[in-house]
């Protein structure tokens, strides 16, 4: 009612007025939204809410309130109050407090947390600038359906929940965090990591088929893979030792059985076990893989094996199973890499370094 009356008081005149001022806002605003094109929706929406605001404000003080002026008052203090920059390291701690469950696989998420960053990642194309972890593309179908995928819906679904306590992270920050996340509750080394991808549209989602092909145990086949990603030989296979981490699943990949004897701790076994037992083919009804002749309980990929066959891939392998504290090294600057590939941060962006929760 009192807004009703202030608006019949008003002279006909100063409402015209007001009504084509905030008309003429909203189409600016929607046009600044529209410009935005793949940026993430809740930035904009915030943009269009405060212009409206500040028409009703200032086309000669008259305001219309769906409820009374009073239960309006905190939403535009809302509006207009700075907003505080995310803590990270609440979030990096939201995520570690998920990963351990004794119901799920061998205890932990980490692994298919980790897998779910790495893939994010690493379809990134360096000739067409395309693909990496920027745009998130896996929450829709296309991307999602990608055979080298299957499974890691569990890990995006697992992620939500910490998705719901802190809304305004983007997909591809949380999930390459989940990854940072996932090295380091397991022992592993100390990920550096940035802030700064923005959500895209299913139009930006990768073709299929640029990840590696783990039946394939060429050398070429990982050079070529890899390569396009921009990493080196020495890079690719400190890449690999992430395989120390998890298992391989037959409802998935097809492949069945983990890489170490210890799937849930990040060390340099991966390497160890590559170069200190004697691999054979495995004989049963699923794709090709290796297993071990002593214990049959550990299994290698096609393109594990080529690690080891291949002159250079095998010099790395050798040095990161002698030295582990060269290997976390290596590992940590490659796998910052490749959470970062096809992210354009801001030239200020803070580099984060998370005290894992278990330190």
């Amino acid at each position: 009612m009192f807004a009703s009356r202030v608006l019949l008081r008003a002279p006909l005149a100063a409402v015209a007025r007001r009504a084509a001022f905030t008309s003429s806002v909203r189409v600016a605003a929607t046009r600044a939204y529209s410009s935005q094109g793949a940026a993430p929706s809740g930035g904009a929406g915030k943009a269009i809410a405060i212009a409206l605001l500040s028409a009703g404000a200032g086309a000669g003080g008259y305001h219309f309130y769906s409820q009374n002026e009073a239960s309006s008052l905190p939403a535009v203090a809302e509006a207009e109050k700075p907003k505080e920059p995310l803590d990270y390291q609440k979030v990096y701690n939201a995520i570690a407090a998920i990963i351990e469950d004794e119901n799920y696989d061998d205890g932990s998420y980490g692994p298919v947390f980790l897998r779910l960053a790495w893939h994010s990642s690493g379809t990134y194309d360096c000739n067409s600038k395309d693909g990496g972890s920027n745009c998130a593309t896996m929450r829709f179908k296309p991307e999602a359906g990608h055979g080298a995928n299957a499974g890691l819906g569990i890990a995006r679904e697992r992620l939500n929940r910490v998705k719901d306590l802190f809304p305004e992270i983007s997909y591809g920050d949380l999930w390459t965090l989940a990854g940072v996340a996932a090295i380091q509750e397991a022992g592993g080394p100390i990920v550096n990591w940035r802030a700064g991808r923005a959500d895209g549209e299913e139009s930006h989602s990768p073709p299929d088929g640029r990840l590696p092909d783990a039946s394939r145990a060429d050398g070429k086949h990982s050079r070529d893979v890899f390569g396009r990603m921009g990493f080196n030989d020495q890079e690719t296979v400190a890449l690999l030792g992430a395989h120390a981490l998890g298992r391989c699943h037959r409802d998935r990949s097809g492949f069945e059985g983990p890489w170490t004897p210890s799937p849930t701790v990040f060390t340099n076994t991966f390497y160890t076990e590559l170069l200190g037992r004697k691999w054979v083919e495995r004989k049963w009804d699923g794709p090709k893989q290796y297993q071990d002749k002593e214990s049959r309980s550990l299994m290698m990929l096609p393109a594990d094996m080529a690690m080891s066959t291949d002159k250079e891939f095998r010099k790395w392998v050798e040095i990161y199973a002698k030295d582990e504290q060269k290997f976390f090294e290596d590992f940590a600057k490659v796998a910052q890499k490749l959470f970062e590939l096809g992210v354009n941060f801001d030239e200020n962006a803070k580099v984060y370094q998370f005290k894992p929760t278990n330190a």
